[in-house]
């Protein structure tokens, strides 16, 4: 198994993920700063757009950090990282380990940039009601799914110490603690000491 990545990127989800799974994985840097990089066919296969992570394990190839995230969890550690595909808890997993890019990220961005939110428009609502969301969704669990931690806390995760990082994170009693286990987790802890 082979991650292509790079340091301060959304790779740092995909490492984290492939060290709570306790995988065997080779690293393989791709500068996806450098404008005149020379990619492998073998990393565009798996990145189409040349972006990081990429994923590629034996005959799969893959990118985008939930769908790699996803990938482990239901092939490599279904029950543990991932409810099965028959768990009444698989519907509230695939929300939550979706979260991230399709609600929390672009929300970050709407804030960051400036733009004026408008709920009615955007999938994602706005800043405060993906904040609001998220803390009525973890309510005083201690991760996602409630005492099991998944690879939707991965993403989760990796998001709450991001906003921390950048001073996004509202004052959340909720979301501030969440920050603080999973930057606690060896795994995550591994996965930066990579950077």
């Amino acid at each position: 198994m082979k991650l292509y990545w790079a340091p301060k990127t959304r790779s740092t989800r995909a490492i984290w993920m492939l060290e709570e799974a306790g995988l065997d994985y080779e690293l393989a840097p791709a500068d996806i700063r450098d404008p005149n990089r020379q990619d492998s066919e073998e990393f565009r296969a798996a990145s189409p757009m040349g972006k990081v992570p990429a994923l590629v394990d034996g005959d799969v190839s893959m990118s985008e950090s939930a769908a790699i995230c996803l990938y482990i969890a239901d092939r490599y550690c279904s029950g543990t990282l991932a409810p099965p595909v028959d768990d009444a808890r698989r519907g509230k997993f695939l929300y939550w380990i979706m979260y991230t890019p399709a609600v929390v990220e672009p929300a970050m961005s709407e804030r960051f940039s400036g733009v004026e939110p408008n709920r009615g428009r955007s999938g994602w609502g706005d800043f405060d009601l993906m904040i609001e969301t998220w803390e009525q969704g973890l309510g005083d669990s201690q991760w996602i799914l409630g005492d099991q931690f998944t690879a939707a806390d991965v993403m989760l995760g990796s998001s709450a110490v991001f906003l921390r990082m950048f001073d996004m994170l509202p004052d959340s009693a909720v979301l501030g603690a969440y920050a603080d286990r999973c930057f606690g987790r060896d795994a995550y802890q591994k996965a930066l000491a990579m950077q």
